[in-house]
């Protein structure tokens, strides 16, 4: 693998582990008006990406099918938003600020359950990297090394307040400093893992490429409306969460725009 495409591939990991890393420098857990402005940020930087660097690019690349060019789009979102629904069903995993876990019963500490649900979320920010990054080195899209690296950095963006927020909670929970940032990194380690098969997966299948980036997209933004849009507008009602996403919105659109 090119070395430049290695590290792009590693960025969002980077910005887990940093966020986590959080839990060594604060004490208790994020305000709830900081926790939620965090989702809510992150919930926008997903949206874009999942709009201007995976579904945009996806329908370009199938425009020689005319009127139906948005075909291979439509059939990638929605099998990855089955394969996310798949997901929430098998693995146990608990959401933070809810006390009923998903997924089947489990003899699973809480903690552990609190980082599969994260990590079941970072699955498709892994594979939306992976499948971009294979879009530039197959020379045959209209995804350059920046757009690529665009998605990498924005991923980054909102993983930093992701891993504060694994992170941080576990701390609350009586784990101690450092497990809890163990924890909150292994929880983005899932991320490069998935973005290289992904890569490996789609240099051998370029054809397909429009449907494993509308893939990612849907898996993506079945994370977004199943569970950061209801943490980030849950009670007491707040206007925070609204404005942040629209922050991480803007810039993640911006950096695509201007940039990609």
């Amino acid at each position: 693998m090119d070395l430049t495409v290695w590290m792009g591939v590693m960025i969002p990991f980077l910005g887990t582990s940093l966020g986590a890393a959080c839990v060594l420098l604060m004490r208790g857990q994020l305000r709830q008006n900081v926790q939620r402005g965090l989702t809510g940020f992150a919930t926008g930087v997903m949206t874009a990406a999942s709009i201007w660097s995976l579904l945009i690019p996806a329908m370009d690349q199938s425009a020689h099918l005319g009127r139906w060019a948005f075909l291979p789009a439509a059939g990638g979102f929605w099998a990855g938003v089955l394969f996310l629904l798949l997901l929430d069903h098998v693995v146990p995993h608990l959401h933070l600020g809810s006390q009923k876990a998903e997924g089947p019963r489990s003899r699973l500490a809480r903690t552990t359950m609190l980082v599969l649900a994260v990590t079941i979320h970072n699955i498709p920010e892994g594979m939306a990297v992976g499948v971009v990054f294979a879009g530039y080195l197959s020379g045959h899209t209209a995804i350059t090394f920046g757009g690529a690296l665009v998605l990498a950095i924005g991923i980054a963006i909102q993983n930093f307040p992701e891993g504060a927020i694994i992170s941080l909670p576990l701390r609350s929970e009586g784990v101690s400093r450092g497990k809890a940032l163990l924890w909150g990194v292994l929880s983005g380690v899932v991320e490069p893992v998935a973005a290289i098969l992904t890569l490996w997966g789609a240099g051998l299948l370029v054809p397909v490429l429009p449907v494993l980036l509308s893939f990612a997209a849907g898996a993506m933004l079945y994370v977004v409306v199943e569970e950061l849009i209801p943490e980030m507008s849950a009670e007491p009602h707040s206007n925070i969460g609204v404005l942040a996403f629209s922050l991480g919105f803007t810039v993640m659109m911006t950096l695509d725009s201007a940039l990609g």
